[in-house]
């Protein structure tokens, strides 16, 4: 499993029945995740005096108890990146902090290209990899159905000092966006997908990862060439392994572009005992240049 040991301002005290105790900068969050299914004691007395408690509701949804005084957003850092926390209304933050490892990898794979390097970040959600792409001196197009998320995006560009890099910030359908690419001719040199379980886009498409993720995996590696660096897939879907993941990539792109593929677990390490909790996973191809 792949996890990062450099956040400073994002720390995972303990997690136990189906909760995570966490420190966002100066506050406590205790949210719900299904897969901690064990129940250590919950000695931590953070547990009980946390500054925001996200109920889940029985009918689905859920939502948070403020306790004491906690703005409506504020920021947090990684490294040279600073990104906007806010306590939306399905338990998150805006940020998945398991990712600064995906982002690490993709600042050193663009700054050892010595080149121009122009990123495809679809399904970009609020951009943690647009701005570490943006940080590292890459090009991206940011892609996600949400204008909101968008915006947030783009708040995050600002506050990590990057809004001035190139970047295009796109409100759209990413499978209709990426066909429309490959009419145009364009190509990329990263393809990053981060796709829902299940979603809608700005027009009511449905999307579900299990039945799509095959078909847009081959759209995508259309806007990929011999030049091309990497394609990074990640799933938070229970039901789509790692290792599916990565045989889709290597049945896809390998065989086109050579190259070698890769996929693990990505998690976050717990300060109570040492253990790193699963967050996801991640399938990578990369060029036979590339050193990782």
């Amino acid at each position: 499993m792949r996890n990062t040991i450099d956040w400073k301002d994002y720390q995972l005290i303990d997690c136990s029945d189906g909760e995570r105790l966490e420190r966002w900068g100066d506050f406590v969050l205790v949210r719900p995740d299904p897969q901690v299914i064990w129940k250590t004691p919950k000695t931590d007395p953070l547990w009980f005096n946390a500054n925001g408690y996200y109920h889940r509701s029985k009918s689905g949804g859920g939502s948070w108890e403020i306790r004491g005084k906690m703005p409506p957003y504020w920021s947090i850092g990684y490294k040279d990146l600073t990104f906007n926390i806010k306590t939306m209304g399905f338990k998150h933050t805006g940020l998945f902090p398991e990712q600064a490892v995906n982002w690490d990898m993709m600042r050193k794979v663009i700054s050892e290209a010595n080149r121009p390097v122009k990123v495809l970040n679809l399904f970009a959600y609020t951009g943690g990899a647009t701005v570490a792409c943006l940080k590292a001196g890459a090009s991206v197009v940011h892609v996600d159905a949400s204008k909101g998320m968008v915006a947030w995006a783009k708040e995050n560009a600002v506050s990590s000092g990057v809004a001035d890099k190139p970047v295009r910030w796109i409100v759209d359908d990413c499978i209709k966006f990426v066909q429309r690419e490959i009419r145009r001719g364009n190509r990329y040199d990263i393809i990053i997908m981060d796709p829902p379980s299940y979603g809608r886009g700005p027009g009511g498409e449905v999307w579900k990862l299990e039945d799509e993720v095959y078909e847009f995996v081959r759209l995508c590696a259309q806007l990929l060439d011999d030049d091309s660096l990497m394609m990074l897939i990640n799933s938070y879907t229970t039901g789509l392994s790692p290792s599916v993941m990565e045989y889709i990539l290597g049945a896809v792109v390998k065989p086109r572009l050579g190259g070698s593929v890769f996929s693990s677990e990505i998690g976050l390490p717990v300060l109570k005992n040492n253990m790193v909790l699963p967050c996801g996973a991640s399938a990578v191809w990369y060029n036979a240049s590339v050193k990782l």
